[in-house]
């Protein structure tokens, strides 16, 4: 159990959806494999907060020629469950993450913390 004595919970917004269903098998095995490893509460490189945004995180997987990100956010608000919610991801070529893409990222934040 976490830190919290709250089961974390990774959920994927209607974007990360998206995102993860049109990965290959093996990137989405490599992305799964990351959320599980959170939701047991260990933590790694495959999930950790990106410094100069408002709170965003960020799942990383990497093969041979690509990085793939997918941004997120903790909700820690529901009473029984504290939550990863999964905003977006994108797929880049150098290990940097695009300011419009944290942008975008705390956007997302922001609507789902106005419509709770």
């Amino acid at each position: 159990m976490n830190q919290l004595n709250k089961p974390i919970r990774v959920r994927l917004l209607h974007d990360a959806e998206e995102y993860f269903a049109g990965l290959d098998k093996k990137t989405k095995e490599k992305f799964l494999r990351s959320f599980e490893k959170t939701e047991m509460g260990t933590k790694g490189k495959w999930f950790e907060p990106l410094s100069g945004s408002n709170g965003i995180w960020e799942f990383r997987i990497r093969d041979q020629y690509h990085f793939y990100r997918m941004l997120a956010f903790w909700d820690k608000t529901e009473s029984s469950n504290t939550l990863i919610l999964g905003t977006h991801g994108f797929n880049k070529k150098t290990n940097k993450t695009p300011k419009q893409e944290i942008q975008k990222a705390e956007k997302l934040k922001s609507i789902y913390f106005k419509s709770k």
